[in-house]
């Protein structure tokens, strides 16, 4: 028998057909336009960041913008082997929605099946409705980063331009905190990152280390030796999840809201960092790490990996019956095929377990 090797124009047809398996068919990127406004900056990016950290008490130290770098990563084969309870093996992630910019660090279902996104360099706030289709929920939100909703339904973001500061956007606009210390939270020196609302009306958020704002806008600080990042309440909220640096560490949360009893909870796998992060009704936690969502047991067991198309920032449940888990990823393709760095692409995957429904994250 002779077997002929496959010809160039069927070797080149095989990877583009691999690529946009990968992609799940997601389209290309529209240029952007020559008039398109510049980006709304965050606080360490604007022009008057230095004057506002010379006023600090303890000015920190100069931090430079974050811009991401080369054309972006690319997307990539998955399969998806089964963890018990949690989901079955061969499933697919389904493309939904892409734009770019630095986009979506924070995403959260909402009760009727949507999905709200913030972009960060819109300063916008877009919900996919349970069809996918997008529309503009909230504008001018001064550079907004992460998004959280509590048990009572109040919808809070980060706001990452300068003079950062935590705001409740529904059912009222309403400041909650921008002062630590006596100083703007832009004296902490870095930007604000994740958050985790409770039921008191509060929002634990992670800002380079752990913070908690009161109700009042009081703002304290907890943990030792922590590098954060995605931060997420346990159901019944009397535990506290935050990713730092390959682990996942765990507090213990007062009747106040003050936290104690700061511990290691688990052991991140593929040697990667924590990003974005979950819970599901049985309080099992989700974290997004660069080669998909990485999914512990409630007693630290790591359980599993459910690999992504492309790296993943953020993680959420969320459909009707909140048993769809979306990611937001990095990377999209513009008109001419070119990696775009700084892209987000939305997916979803159908999953056995679900979401906590007393909050939707």
């Amino acid at each position: 028998m002779n077997l002929r090797k496959p010809s160039a124009a069927v070797l080149c047809l095989l990877a583009t057909s691999l690529l946009a398996l990968a992609q799940d068919q997601a389209p290309r990127l529209p240029s952007a336009p020559a008039n398109a406004p510049p980006p709304s900056l965050q606080a360490n990016a604007d022009p008057g960041y230095d004057a506002v950290i010379a006023a600090c008490k303890n000015p920190p130290p100069k931090m430079p913008p974050f811009h991401f770098g080369g054309p972006g990563p690319a997307p990539r084969n998955y399969t998806v082997s089964e963890v018990p309870g949690v989901i079955a093996a061969g499933q697919k992630w389904k493309y939904l929605w892409q734009d770019a910019g630095n986009n979506g660090d924070g995403i959260v279902g909402t009760k009727d099946g949507g999905l709200l996104i913030a972009q960060n360099d819109k300063a916008t706030v877009v919900k996919l409705d349970a069809n996918g289709n997008a529309s503009v929920a909230y504008t001018d939100t001064h550079t907004g980063g992460a998004l959280s909703i509590n048990t009572k339904g109040e919808l809070f973001i980060d706001e990452r331009g300068l003079h950062s500061a935590i705001w409740e956007l529904s059912p009222r606009h309403k400041l909650l905190a921008d002062k630590y210390q006596g100083d703007p939270l832009d004296c902490i020196g870095t930007v604000l990152n994740d958050l985790s609302a409770d039921k008191k009306g509060g929002a634990y958020f992670t800002m380079g280390g752990l913070f908690y704002a009161r109700p009042d806008g009081m703002v304290t600080k907890y943990g030792e030796n922590l590098r954060t990042n995605g931060i997420i309440l346990s159901p019944d909220e009397k535990k506290l999840y935050v990713t730092n640096v390959n682990t996942v560490v765990v507090f213990d949360v007062q009747p106040d809201g003050s936290l104690t009893n700061q511990r290691d909870f688990a052991k991140l796998q593929e040697h990667t960092a924590g990003d974005g992060s979950t819970i599901d009704a049985d309080g099992r936690v989700y974290v997004s790490t660069g080669p998909g969502v990485q999914v512990i047991g409630p007693d630290g067991t790591w359980l599993g990996l459910i690999p992504t198309p492309r790296e993943i920032i953020s993680v959420s449940f969320g459909g009707v019956d909140r048993k769809t888990l979306f990611i937001l990823a990095r990377g999209a393709v513009d008109s001419e095929g070119n990696q775009i760095a700084n892209a987000a692409q939305v997916y979803s995957i159908q999953m056995i377990a679900q979401g906590y429904k007393g909050r939707p994250k």
